[in-house]
């Protein structure tokens, strides 16, 4: 398979890892759109939400109490954050993996596209 993010999860391409465990995790975005910008997915391959899975149910529910975890670690819960997940090529995905973007640290303005 020739997912950037998987080979990512896989430790095949050297990233800033901020969070990870058996099923998940959570990098610095190389290309930040927020002082605070990171990329949580899954280690395993879910091509989106939208090939999300019922058995996938469980995973979806960690990863954003993971995501309100790293919120808390990087110091930008209290003041708010936001996270996006871009689905389809419409909804500007790029990378075929899912992901949840956590961005922070500034004031998040909208609409956001």
């Amino acid at each position: 398979m020739d997912c950037i993010f998987c080979k990512i999860a896989n430790k095949e391409i050297p990233s800033t890892i901020v969070y990870e465990d058996e099923d998940i995790i959570a990098f610095n975005d190389v290309n930040p759109e927020a002082p605070v910008h990171i990329l949580v997915i899954p280690k395993k391959h879910i091509a989106s939400l939208e090939a999300a899975q019922p058995e996938d149910a469980q995973l979806l529910g960690k990863i954003l109490l993971t995501i309100q975890h790293i919120a808390r670690e990087q110091g930008i819960a209290a003041d708010g954050y936001r996270v996006v997940n871009n689905c389809g090529e419409l909804g500007g995905q790029t990378v075929h993996h899912m992901h949840f973007h956590l961005l922070g640290g500034r004031e998040m303005l909208w609409p956001a596209g």
